[in-house]
């Protein structure tokens, strides 16, 4: 089979691979879509490769066509339409147990980082990491789930968001679209923060009761203009700009609450009149539990959410040269990789 292999200074190769054959708690997933995310470009971009040899790709979403014999026909039947939860651990620990494998204490896995990922015709992941797939929802909107969206809908979980709070999202790409489009429909006002006037448009038939061009406009200023001079309730910051971290501080209301999700450069707040002096909550939020991602998927379901216009492209797997170099302008909606 074909994979997709980073190679360094946003070069990539198709690289030929075996079919992958399941060990004993394990199955093989034919590739039906696999997401492009932000994250990826941390890896694409660099001249040294950690892990050169690894195939590419985070958001997996297919059919099973494999099992290995030590797993139950319960757990994944053939045919069975699933997402993975990219990430496995000693599967002993506290946060393994608890679906929290990232945060594993040995160290964890990482499909498309550390282990091969799902920019292949197949993909083979350990029976614990699948999460199924609604059948109201696509290969496409499955494999958003599997990082960007369901990071946005973990962070609105992790906050404990309000429906009837004021909330600044800065930065609308995928991921902060996601946080739109998730928290207007949990009957939040959202505030949509970007510099890219697409961007900017699309947040609007996300939900966004309001936007601001912070190219144009001094982003605070605009935010307590519109608020009273009070601030939001919460700020999520999916750019992981410093400039847009100090901004969200500046911009939430004393008791107020700052989410980090955007992977980015390190930022500083005015400790005292900022964080300390308004009360300040400045929390962190990475991607989701086993069990936080199938809550996603089950919600994007049954409330009919407009995922699959987050994507603006599709790619066959022999495209991906030219996918990526699209991709790292950041001037698209979401891409996804067809490996069939």
């Amino acid at each position: 089979m074909k994979g997709v292999v980073f190679t360094g200074s946003k070069t990539l190769e198709l690289r030929e691979f075996p079919d992958p054959t399941p060990d004993d708690d394990e199955v093989v997933l034919e590739i039906k879509a696999s997401g492009m995310c932000g994250t990826d470009l941390h890896v694409y971009r660099p001249e040294t490769i950690a892990n050169p040899d690894m195939i590419a790709g985070h958001e997996p979403c297919g059919v099973v066509v494999a099992r290995g014999k030590a797993t139950p026909e319960y757990q994944a039947p053939i045919g069975q339409r699933v997402m993975v939860h990219h990430y496995d651990g000693c599967r002993r620990c506290n946060p393994c147990v608890e679906g929290w494998t990232q945060l594993c204490e040995e160290g964890s896995t990482v499909y498309g980082r550390t282990g091969h990922g799902a920019h292949a015709q197949y993909m083979k992941v350990p029976a614990r990491t699948l999460v199924p797939l609604p059948e109201a929802l696509s290969f496409a909107e499955g494999a958003a789930i599997s990082c960007g969206t369901g990071t946005a809908f973990g962070a609105i979980k992790r906050m404990k968001m309000e429906a009837g709070s004021k909330v600044a999202v800065f930065g609308q790409g995928p991921v902060g679209l996601s946080v739109t489009m998730i928290a207007s429909a949990m009957g939040a006002e959202v505030i949509a923060i970007d510099m890219a006037a697409s961007r900017i448009e699309t947040a609007k038939s996300f939900g966004a009761a309001s936007t601001i061009d912070a190219s144009q406009t001094d982003a605070v200023d605009e935010i307590k203009a519109q608020t009273g001079g009070r601030g939001v309730d919460y700020a999520v910051d999916c750019s992981g700009a410093p400039a847009a971290l100090d901004a969200a501080a500046r911009s939430t209301r004393t008791w107020g609450t700052v989410c980090c999700v955007g992977i980015g450069q390190r930022a500083s707040f005015d400790i005292d009149k900022d964080v300390i002096h308004k009360q300040l909550t400045i929390m962190g939020s990475w991607t989701f539990s086993v069990s936080g991602q199938a809550d996603c998927a089950r919600y994007i379901a049954e409330k009919n959410l407009p995922v699959q216009e987050l994507f603006t492209h599709s790619f066959s797997i022999d495209d991906a040269k030219a996918a990526y170099e699209l991709f790292d302008t950041q001037t698209t909606g979401k891409g996804f990789i067809v490996p069939n």
